[in-house]
Formats: structure tokens, C-alpha cells, sequence
């Protein structure tokens, strides 16, 4: 599956590239639609486990967690990171794409610009 999250109309649009476009919107299939976007990674390798709405996101994190403790794995229960908001698009689908990219932008959050805010062209003086 081939997903990439766009912005349009403040809400992040999650679509699966892998499905052919509509031949009468030109969009492919929409599998999400989110006010904000949490990400679930290892801290120590960027390793991206889930993404999506933030309800799921920290729900699916808190029961991994402590199916890791039961089982003793208490490093890795610690491992799992949570960031959700308004991140930037780009940044979110870098995720996506490139394996341990959450470890840099994670490093690099505090940096980053609010991810609905549209650039906006300065005009000519």
C-alpha cells in the first residue's frame, strides 16, 4: 500500500495511491480524514509503527506499552514515542516513505513550522 496524507481544507486527507484514481474526482481512494495526525515510532531507531487519527494513535500506543511490560520488555515499552498535531505534511509523508526519518524530524520538532499554516507569496514592492 502506497499512502501519502495531503492537506486540504484544514483537515489532513490520508489516501492510498495504490488504488486507481477516480475517473470522475481524479483523487485516489480516501482512507482517512483527520483534524490532526499522530505518529507512533521508536525513539531510538525512527522505526514508524502506526500512524493516523490521535485517539487511535495513542490508544494503540498505551496497549503496546503495557503488553510490553507484561512480557518484560520494558526498554522497548519506553521506546515508543507519540507525536501528534499539526505537523507538516511533508514531514509527516517522509515518514511514510523513508525508514527511521521519525527519529529526525523528532529531533527537529521543536523547529518546525505549524502544519496548516500555507506559505504565502510576499508580494512585489
Amino acid at each position: 500500500m502506497d499512502l501519502q496524507y495531503q492537506l486540504k481544507e484544514g483537515n489532513y486527507h490520508l489516501y492510498d495511491l495504490s488504488t486507481a484514481a477516480s475517473k470522475v474526482t481524479g483523487e485516489h481512494r480516501l482512507r482517512l480524514k483527520t483534524d490532526t495526525v499522530a505518529l507512533a515510532f521508536d525513539r531510538s531507531t525512527g522505526t514508524l509503527h502506526e500512524h493516523g487519527s490521535p485517539l487511535r494513535i495513542h490508544s494503540w500506543a498505551t496497549n503496546t506499552r503495557r503488553r510490553l511490560r507484561a512480557a518484560g520488555a520494558w526498554d522497548s515499552a519506553e521506546d515508543i514515542v507519540v507525536v501528534s498535531g499539526p505537523l507538516p505534511v511533508d514531514e509527516i509523508n517522509k515518514c511514510l516513505r523513508i525508514k527511521g526519518y521519525c527519529r529526525s524530524m523528532f529531533s527537529r520538532l521543536s523547529k518546525l513550522p505549524h502544519g496548516k499554516l500555507i506559505a504565502r507569496a510576499h508580494p512585489a514592492c
